[in-house]
């Protein structure tokens, strides 16, 4: 999986950060997390094209998180878009779109299909044979949900043992991959042993919640966790006023749900790029392999 962070900022957009939204793309999948003001304009610095996307994953519906959705809606209807634009998102989501479709005259907008999901429950929402979604909902001022984006397990041919059949290339590898035993110049291989599973990866996105056990639920387990991280810990109170996380929270929730990796984005507009070291230092007290993400940061999983 491909993680692009278009917009890291938090309420208000800065001159080094856009307001929020990431890209996960993974096999013919191109899932955006948020819509923030100014996403648009972040893809065409990545030159991607806004009609690749497949999914939206609405995490709730704060401003900062959707005002960059009009405008993508209406570029896709005058693009012609082909698919079915799914937009995923907590319950009153299908009433929100209806209001924003009213409130803009919209180019074309009768061309665009587009299939709405509310979540209403917590636990697995989508699944395929390549990735897996999972929800559950945070503890914030409105109804808001972290995501979990999981890829399928795949298995993998083990070339070093199958060289002893003289076993390289053929179509039969095909079947072995399905998990079939095969017959080969009379030997019976069987996938247990010419095979192994390579585990698929795990990013977990959290924003815009106070510390609570969903945070933990939902990060279990991930390689990437990407975190809010919108305060330093010395305004952790403000933090519990307003519904967010801090640096050091972020990394506890890392540090107890056996994560690999700690990104922290979703930061206040308070904060220069300056403050980015300070925050990451505070962070890896608690969690090692932890950083402050940037506007157009990559990250691969792989």
């Amino acid at each position: 999986m491909k993680i692009t962070f278009l917009g890291t900022g938090s309420m208000m957009p800065t001159k080094e950060r856009s307001a929020f939204s990431i890209l996960v793309s993974h096999e013919n999948e191109n899932i955006l997390v948020d819509c923030g003001e100014g996403t648009q304009r972040q893809l065409r610095f990545i030159e991607f094209s806004p009609a690749k996307i497949t999914k939206i994953l609405i995490t709730h519906w704060h401003g900062d998180h959707v005002l960059g959705l009009p405008g993508l809606i209406q570029t896709l209807a005058a693009s012609n878009y082909q698919k079915t634009l799914e937009i995923y998102g907590p319950k009153g989501t299908k009433n929100f779109i209806k209001k924003i479709m009213g409130l803009f005259v919209m180019v074309m907008e009768e061309k665009l299909k587009i299939k709405i999901i509310e979540i209403t429950k917590n636990g697995i929402f989508y699944e395929n044979n390549l990735i897996k979604l999972e929800s559950i909902r945070l503890q914030h001022t409105t109804s808001c949900l972290a995501y979990s984006i999981t890829e399928a397990n795949k298995r993998k041919i083990n070339l070093d043992y199958l060289k002893k059949f003289g076993l390289v290339k053929h179509p039969l590898l095909g079947n072995l991959q399905k998990g079939s035993p095969i017959i080969y110049k009379g030997k019976k291989i069987t996938p247990e042993k010419a095979t192994f599973i390579k585990m698929g990866k795990k990013i977990s996105i959290i924003t815009d919640t106070k510390l609570c056990k969903e945070c933990f639920n939902i990060a279990k387990n991930s390689d990437i966790l990407i975190c809010e991280s919108t305060f330093m810990a010395n305004l952790k109170n403000k933090a519990a006023e307003y519904m967010h996380l801090t640096t050091e929270q972020a990394a506890l929730i890392a540090k107890k749900s056996n994560c690999k990796k700690l990104i922290l984005t979703h930061i206040s507009q308070r904060y220069k790029e300056s403050n980015s070291k300070e925050m990451e230092n505070q962070a890896k007290k608690i969690f090692k392999d932890s950083c402050v993400a940037r506007d157009l940061l990559i990250i691969n999983t792989n």
